[in-house]
C-alpha cells in the first residue's frame, strides 16, 4: 500500500515538473523569436531556478507514505520544502550574480512555473482521477 501511495505521489509530481519543463522550453522559444537571446536567457534561467529546486523536492517529499510512516512523511515532507527553499534562494542568487538576465522575462516565467502546480490539475486531471472516463 506504501508503496502505491508513494508512486502515485511520485507520477503526480514528475508530470508536473513535465508540464513545467515544456512550458519553459515553449515560452524561452517563443520569447527568443520575439524578443532575442536575452530575454530569452532569462526566462530559461528562471525556469531552471524554479524546477531544480521542485525535482529536488519531488524526490524529499514523496520518500514515505501511509499511516504506520506518518511521522515520516510529515518530516520528509517539510525537510523537502526547507531544502527547497534554501535551494531557490541559492540559484536565484548565483543567477543574479553570474549572469546578465532582464528580471522582467525572468520573474514572468519564474511566477508561471511557480503557480504551475496550481495549474497542472487542470491539463493532468486523467493522471490525478485515473478511473474517470472522460
Amino acid at each position: 500500500m506504501n508503496n502505491r501511495l508513494t508512486h502515485i505521489g511520485k507520477k503526480i509530481a514528475w508530470q508536473q515538473n513535465a508540464l513545467s519543463v515544456i512550458v519553459v522550453l515553449l515560452g524561452s522559444s517563443i520569447t527568443y523569436f520575439c524578443w532575442g537571446f536575452l530575454h530569452a536567457k532569462s526566462t530559461l534561467v528562471a525556469g531552471v531556478v524554479t524546477i531544480v529546486p521542485n525535482i529536488v523536492f519531488a524526490l524529499k517529499a514523496f520518500k514515505y507514505a501511509g499511516a504506520q510512516s506518518s511521522k515520516k512523511v510529515v518530516e520528509s515532507f517539510f525537510s523537502g520544502v526547507k531544502l527547497k527553499m534554501v535551494l531557490t534562494a541559492l540559484l536565484f542568487a548565483l543567477a543574479f550574480k553570474f549572469l546578465v538576465l532582464l528580471p522582467i522575462p525572468f520573474f514572468a516565467m519564474f511566477c508561471l512555473v511557480m503557480i504551475m502546480p496550481l495549474i497542472a490539475p487542470l491539463f493532468l486531471n486523467s493522471v490525478i482521477n485515473p478511473n474517470q472516463n472522460n
